[in-house]
């Protein structure tokens, strides 16, 4: 498993331990799911406008063979 430091506010580390002590996990936990969502939408958003500019660009991809 790799390691990653993010720093944060003092305040932010208090409410993540908050928040970790409420839902009985660990503020590490909650980190990893935070930056997995971040991943799955940036990789939804790229998906998406890679599609869009595939429709748009059809004619010329299909002209240059791709």
């Amino acid at each position: 498993m790799n390691e990653l430091i993010v720093r944060l506010s003092a305040a932010e580390c208090a409410e993540l331990a908050d928040l970790a002590d409420a839902t009985g996990s660990t503020p590490e936990e909650h980190a990893a799911a935070a930056v997995r969502e971040h991943l799955r939408r940036e990789r939804e958003q790229v998906g998406a406008a890679a599609a869009r500019l595939a429709r748009q660009h059809a004619p010329l991809l299909k002209r240059l063979g791709a």
